[in-house]
């Protein structure tokens, strides 16, 4: 069947207009009719092919909330109306280890993502969230509890998921001190979601004119890491640092924040940076990185952030609007996360 879309034809050409082919649902899928798509700067690095690999024609777009439209013959547990979450894959082997346990963004043989990526046949594109409408298998669909704002749910497909799963995987309490890098879409999620656990939170920021923002959003205090000795003022203080950050930063500044036994989790994708050994072996912390989050701890977060009325700050958009939406965001000129109003897409004609 056919849907409306945007697409680019190549890493140099604006988002347009584009049509695009989805499959019937097989029996155990799901036809979804999109309502809302976040934005994440992630869509832009592979929209430009800046991590190399990128698949033309491309329709971006992995932050979907929709509701279900038809179901497969043998799907359960899902009914049509039902409003349901797509994040960053729709597939994977579901057979190797990682999968077995829930881990599916860390599958033996790779996910297939939303967009960018290959069906499992390795042949058959994916098109992302961009469009009025797709087909997902009916195990890589999370549930959205009722009550939430759908526009500010959909950045959790994959802000929220990317903050959430080292957060909770440290097991962040009201004992626990963190201190969260960079206070972008990532950033704005993390200081919410340790909030809600209960930690004590810090917003780590060389931008001097977020400290409002950050004491809005929830933290409890705000470093300006440009000022003078911050590094050496702050040392030895924080349980927990999530680096949001994408851009090239000395990882060594922020490692010795870290008190004994400390973490860093990275889920930012800056270029490589040098990083001191003697920054990790003085205090014994660790640096780790944090891929989003399987299905299971995809739900597991959902039903959280509905426990605790944590949704994303977001700025609504019509679909012609995306070009300059990305040019925004290249900017920081968001607060925090642009979210994509597809009811302003039409439904092709022909079926």
């Amino acid at each position: 069947m056919l849907a409306s879309a945007y697409a680019v034809m190549s890493a140099t050409s604006p988002l347009k207009p584009h049509t695009i082919q989805r499959r019937d649902p097989g029996p155990h899928d799901l036809l979804i009719d999109i309502l809302y798509c976040g934005v994440c700067h992630s869509d832009i690095h592979q929209v430009r092919d800046q991590w190399g690999g990128s698949i033309y024609p491309m329709v971006p777009g992995h932050e979907i909330v929709g509701r279900v439209a038809k179901i497969g013959s043998q799907v359960t547990g899902w009914d049509i109306g039902d409003t349901v979450g797509v994040g960053y894959f729709i597939d994977s082997c579901r057979v190797c280890a990682a999968c077995q346990e829930g881990e599916e963004q860390y599958c033996e043989e790779g996910m297939n993502t939303t967009f960018n990526g290959h069906e499992r046949d390795g042949k058959t594109p994916t098109y992302g969230g961009y469009s009025t409408r797709i087909t997902v298998n009916e195990g890589y669909v999370l549930r959205i509890p009722e009550g939430l704002p759908l526009e500010r749910v959909a950045p959790l497909m994959c802000a929220g998921i990317t903050t959430y799963s080292p957060l909770r995987r440290f097991g962040v309490n009201s004992s626990h001190d963190v201190a969260v890098v960079g206070l972008g879409g990532l950033g704005h999620m993390g200081v919410k979601i340790a909030k809600a656990m209960g930690g004590r939170v810090t917003v780590l920021s060389h931008s001097s004119g977020k400290r409002n923002d950050a004491l809005a959003l929830g933290a409890d205090e705000f470093i300006d890491t440009s000022e003078k000795d911050a590094f050496k003022v702050n040392a030895c203080r924080f349980d927990f640092i999530l680096d949001t950050i994408s851009a090239r930063h000395d990882y060594n500044d922020y490692l010795n924040l870290l008190r004994l036994d400390g973490t860093m989790t990275l889920v930012g994708i800056p270029d490589p940076i040098p990083l001191s050994a003697l920054s990790l072996v003085i205090k014994r912390r660790k640096l780790t990185g944090s891929l989003i989050g399987g299905i299971r701890e995809g739900q597991e977060m959902l039903d959280f952030c509905a426990e605790h009325g944590v949704v994303s700050d977001v700025e609504v958009i019509p679909m012609e609007m995306i070009n300059e939406a990305y040019e925004r965001v290249l900017k920081s000129d968001v607060h925090y996360r642009f979210v994509i109003d597809m009811q302003s897409l039409k439904q092709p004609c022909s079926k």
